[in-house]
């Protein structure tokens, strides 16, 4: 039954071990190091040669705050982030749009589109010099609080008998980077259609001004067979889906393709052990949310662990408890906000459809609820 310990020594000779060296486990040991704890940080074994990665993420003002105090978001290089000053959302019918700036939230950006590769490399070269913090290849390292953050098929979770039921949206997420003809100028653009979501990301690489970084949702069968199409006829498909509104796209790399799918770990926490980022929750990346919920799991653990009483180990259970409590609703929020959105803009339904029309058209006209939603993305 799930609430095992993994390790149970007293003595542990770490306060903390991260299992998982992706953007939310580097984070994590890097936020906890800089408390003073003793961190282990397991980095597995040297990943083999692969091709280079395609990915992007939508960062929050919070998570660019914790990278920020990490002392890693400066240090990425300046093409590698990108700021959204506006975003433009459009639904399946005409006049079906909602738009949010910058400008009207009185802030610097909306988000930033940040390279994954460039991102992990940044965090794990300051976890390579952070006091504190050891990196170590061991299968086992002997801590008290056990931190797992090795993605949704966590294999330390399932030694745990911790169960993550995932349902299956029977999608997936087709990434690549772009090139188009016309200036991107800092607007996001999204489609909210049925089968498919299409998100295009301003991302000043591979040139600047003019890069896009591309997240299509499309069902499975749809999604292969983009990606088996020459890069001409992918192109072709890419420049009618998006109908010209950015211009002319080209693709600058190749392309990639991952399953999507909701799920929440049934329990969160043990004794001497917890979850966080894909290990704990993954959700629908149509809100762009899925870093960011990792980010704030990270913060939240390092907040709780820093205000803990002194005569509380970092394992101790009520202090974990209070981490999940913390967590749940926000966790909750999210996964229900992104799977309602993509189950109402599937649905072929005619009054469905005319209503989430007239919704968003609607929704651009109400300014302060605009910019209530767009606070809470901010700071999720």
């Amino acid at each position: 039954m799930p609430g095992g310990r993994l390790y149970n020594a007293p003595m542990a000779e770490f306060d903390v071990c991260v299992r998982g060296a992706g953007a939310v486990g580097l984070s994590a040991a890097l936020a906890l190091a800089r408390q003073g704890l003793r961190v282990a940080l397991q980095t597995g074994a040297a990943p083999a040669p692969s091709r280079p990665d395609v990915r992007a993420y939508a960062l929050n003002a919070a998570s660019v705050a914790l990278l920020a105090s990490l002392k890693v978001w400066d240090a990425l290089p300046a093409d590698a982030r990108t700021a959204v000053h506006d975003m433009h959302i459009e639904g399946d019918a005409l006049g079906a749009s909602l738009d949010f700036s910058a400008w009207s939230q009185g802030v610097e950006a909306l988000a930033w589109i940040v390279d994954t590769a460039e991102l992990e490399t940044a965090l794990f070269a300051a976890a390579r010099f952070a006091a504190h913090l050891t990196l170590t290849t061991a299968t086992e390292v002997d801590a008290s609080l056990q931190v797992l953050a090795d993605g949704k098929a966590s294999a330390a979770r399932t030694q745990l008998g911790v169960r993550m039921p995932l349902q299956s949206y029977g999608q997936q997420a087709l990434a690549a980077r772009l090139l188009s003809e016309h200036a991107h100028g800092g607007l996001a653009r999204q489609w909210f259609r049925s089968p498919d979501v299409l998100a295009l990301l301003p991302l000043d690489r591979p040139q600047a001004g003019h890069g896009y970084a591309l997240v299509w949702s499309l069902p499975d069968e749809r999604a292969q067979a983009l990606l088996a199409l020459p890069p001409a006829q992918f192109e072709a498909a890419l420049n009618d889906a998006s109908g010209g509104a950015a211009g002319t796209l080209r693709l600058a790399s190749e392309r990639a393709a991952w399953p999507l799918a909701l799920g929440r770990a049934e329990t969160v926490c043990g004794p001497g052990w917890v979850l966080i980022g894909d290990a704990a929750h993954v959700v629908h990346p149509l809100a762009g949310q899925g870093l960011n919920l990792g980010l704030g799991d990270v913060t939240a653990l390092a907040e709780v662990l820093a205000a803990r009483e002194s005569w509380r180990s970092p394992g101790d259970m009520r202090l974990l408890q209070r981490y999940a409590r913390r967590r749940a609703a926000p966790v909750l929020a999210m996964g229900q906000l992104t799977d309602g959105l993509l189950q109402l803009f599937a649905s072929q339904q005619p009054l469905l459809k005319e209503l989430r029309n007239r919704g968003l058209g609607l929704l651009n006209q109400m300014p302060p609820v605009k910019r209530f939603l767009a606070a809470r993305a901010l700071d999720a």
